[in-house]
């Protein structure tokens, strides 16, 4: 089978159902046409175009359908950051590792203090983007969830420090190191708490911290993230030194990249299978909890297939009239 053909049969396979909010297009359009402009986003540098094409309003509407129109705002602005920061340290002139920690300590300087400290290390477009996304989740959630976030970001910049130093060192990290290292730089465990934004039901943290929660976050994370390292594989094998769950896989078994693939696949689907078993686990933590906890265990599940869907019908890995698309069942 072709890399996209498993992709298709993963993606026909996923037990979760697929959900769409219905503002998804309208705030794409919004982002794009209105705001983007408006924070200095210029598009002589392709970064709208780039934007536009991959959908990333779509994207923030898969994993939270159920958020209002004002709020999948907030949620497209800060998708968009993170899409742009990974962009800036993955692309083409991709920052240095100084850089890095320079954004990073910028970035955390905004989300603790407010955009009215600044710092040199988050200047221009990104910064007013990252203030102007962070407003609403500021003014509205309690300091221990402000803290959650940011912590969840800081360990999110980083793995891309250590994703870049390996690069630049031209170190292929072993499968293990590996799987740590890419739940960090997915961005996952960002996305999660915002799930708590849009209900208002923020997780107390010993049930945030809960050992089967954490288990069933680590593998949500997983899945949305190898079914993106197969997406983007033959990028990866190009620009990623080995930075890739098929590569990796691949050099520690010393196996053919194609075996290496069919590898992956049983690896999700193991993991999917372990997924399921675990959420039907999830035990009752009273009546005052329960549906804050069923908010979040929702949020991890449309993770996993809002990138599914996203991967197949975004330009980023293929396009609407992309091969992942014709491999893939709707």
């Amino acid at each position: 089978m072709t890399t996209g053909e498993i992709l298709g049969s993963l993606r026909s396979e996923c037990p979760i159902p697929p959900r769409l909010s219905p503002y998804a297009d309208r705030v794409q359009g919004w982002l794009v046409g209105d705001l983007l402009p408006r924070l200095g986003l210029a598009a002589d540098d392709g970064a709208p175009r780039r934007l536009a094409r991959a959908g990333v309003a779509r994207y923030a509407g898969r994993l939270y359908p159920g958020a209002a129109e004002a709020d999948l705002r907030v949620l497209a602005a800060l998708f968009t950051w993170f899409f742009l920061v990974d962009d800036a340290c993955d692309g083409p002139g991709r920052l240095g590792t100084d850089q890095i920690r320079a954004l990073r300590a910028g970035t955390l300087t905004l989300l603790h203090a407010g955009p009215r400290l600044r710092h040199a290390g988050l200047t221009g477009p990104l910064r007013r983007l990252l203030a102007h996304g962070w407003r609403e989740p500021r003014r509205r959630m309690p300091a221990r969830w402000r803290l959650r976030f940011a912590r969840a970001v800081a360990d999110h910049l980083d793995g891309t420090w250590r994703e870049a130093a390996n690069k630049a060192a031209g170190r292929r990290p072993g499968v293990a190191e590996y799987v740590a290292l890419r739940r960090a730089t997915s961005a996952a465990y960002v996305a999660y708490p915002l799930v708590e934004f849009v209900t208002g039901r923020p997780l107390p943290e010993p049930v945030h911290h809960h050992p089967l929660l954490r288990e069933i976050a680590d593998t949500g994370n997983d899945l949305l993230s190898w079914y993106n390292d197969l997406a983007s594989l033959e990028r990866d094998a190009a620009t990623a030194g080995g930075h890739n769950l098929v590569l990796a896989t691949a050099a520690e078994r010393r196996v053919p990249v194609e075996t290496a693939i069919g590898l992956t696949a049983e690896r999700w689907r193991a993991s999917m299978r372990r997924f399921v078993e675990l959420r039907a686990a999830v035990p009752s933590f009273g009546p005052a909890l329960d549906r804050a906890v069923a908010d979040h265990l929702d949020g991890v599940a449309n993770a996993v297939r809002a990138t599914v869907d996203w991967t197949v019908e975004s330009t980023r890995y293929g396009g609407p009239q992309g091969c992942l698309v014709d491999a893939a069942p709707s």
